[in-house]
């Protein structure tokens, strides 16, 4: 098992998703856990797993920030560009 920035370990299957894939799964586990068509032990199983997903997804978003804002800065550790006023 792999751990997320919060510390809770995330499954190595999941881990090994891409956030693409891991959000497409997350998608699916909703629409069937919002069918209500599961068994209690079923939709258990699925919500420990959708919530094990959204962790990895979440994860994966902060490394990508980190990555634009290390870009985003120049040499001097100052931004080089501000982001457009959308107003």
């Amino acid at each position: 098992m792999a751990d997320d920035v919060s510390g809770t370990e995330i499954p190595s299957d999941i881990a090994a998703l891409s956030f693409e894939d891991a959000l497409a799964q997350l998608e699916g586990i909703v629409r069937s856990l919002e069918g209500g068509d599961s068994a209690l032990d079923d939709a258990i199983a699925a919500y420990e797993r959708g919530a094990a997903l959204k962790r990895h997804c979440e994860s994966k978003l902060r490394q990508a920030q980190a990555r634009v804002d290390k870009i985003s800065l120049g040499a001097d550790g100052n931004p080089e560009a501000s982001p457009a006023d959308i107003g």
